[in-house]
């Protein structure tokens, strides 16, 4: 920057709608509020509107929050972000905006950087700014969400997505992954892992939200390939073949794998590679064992193998996901 060039912080505003999550609400505020530039100078500046004049906000919780700031806000901001609501009415339910919510977005000058957290996306889709662009929200409201605005191309396994000029990330935390990728995208990774540190997360987390989805089966006690089922489940670290899975139900194995897809809902063998990954996941949190001796064990057989799979299942690769979820207690 030249000697005679005026510093300005970026200046982001946080849109504050009723229902708000507070937590997401204090994610921007918490992480480009840290980042500062070699002479200690604030990066950006921060503040808080809503859509009416400044005053009361409700939240989910049990507790209001005051914004200082009206809709007029807007218009100012190199940055708008959009927290998740709960109580987002009809642009959730019909993919429309109020004439409140669609007067204060139209504040928004043109080329302002546009961002969205978990079920914020609601917004900016009914608002058409994503039409045609790549989307993504919390896993649970992905079906929905692309039901709802069926010209958004969602993608419900990452973090976040950034497509230049609108960012949109999956639910809760990944709003942190979200605010430090913006901050790292500004001003380098030295700012922005200098603010994972002292926000105490770490600078990039790997993966998508593939591996945060728990996918519970069906009880096999009370279905008919139960006995297989739990056969192969004692059994996963050595080799196990359908004709064996069927052999436990007597079964053929054209009969076995049709009453498996009419119970589970996936093939014997899917349904096996499920077992084993999360063999592979539990064995990743909670021991010390190589990845060779983890792989054996989940039936993977080679380390290869096993990183193969749980990069297309998770997302994520077996050291990755060990360094994430390593419970405190085996370290």
């Amino acid at each position: 920057m030249a000697a005679s060039e005026t510093f300005r912080a970026h200046r982001v505003a946080v849109l504050a709608l009723d229902g708000l999550l507070p937590f997401e609400l204090g994610i921007p505020h918490r992480f480009f509020g840290r980042a500062r530039d070699e002479r200690g100078r604030h990066l950006y500046e921060v503040f808080t509107c809503s859509v009416r004049s400044p005053g009361e906000v409700e939240t989910d919780a049990d507790f209001s929050i005051h914004a200082p700031h009206g809709p007029e806000a807007l218009a100012r901001a190199d940055t708008v972000i959009v927290p998740a609501s709960y109580e987002l009415g009809p642009v959730y339910e019909e993919g429309r905006l109020t004439g409140e919510l669609a007067a204060a977005l139209a504040l928004i000058r043109p080329g302002t950087r546009l961002a969205s957290i978990c079920t914020g996306v609601y917004v900016l889709a009914a608002a058409g700014r994503l039409d045609g662009r790549p989307a993504t929200t919390h896993w649970s409201h992905a079906d929905h969400f692309q039901r709802m605005f069926p010209r958004v191309k969602v993608d419900a396994d990452v973090l976040f997505i950034d497509d230049g000029d609108v960012l949109t990330s999956a639910g809760v935390a990944a709003g942190i992954d979200l605010c430090l990728h913006m901050i790292r995208r500004d001003h380098g990774t030295a700012v922005a892992n200098d603010v994972a540190r002292h926000t105490v997360v770490p600078p990039y987390r790997d993966g998508g939200q593939a591996q945060y989805i728990a996918r519970p089966l069906p009880e096999p006690q009370l279905a008919t390939t139960a006995a297989a089922r739990a056969w192969a489940l004692r059994r996963l670290h050595e080799p196990i073949q359908l004709r064996d899975m069927a052999g436990q139900e007597a079964m053929s194995v054209r009969t076995f794998t049709r009453r498996f897809r009419e119970e589970v809902g996936i093939s014997p063998g899917q349904w096996l590679t499920r077992q084993r990954v999360e063999r592979a996941r539990q064995l990743l949190e909670s021991t010390d064992l190589s990845m060779d001796q983890v792989a054996q064990e989940a039936g993977f057989g080679t380390s290869q193998s096993m990183r193969q799979h749980l990069q297309q299942a998770l997302g994520v690769t077996p050291t990755a996901y060990r360094r994430t979820f390593r419970t405190l207690a085996t370290r």
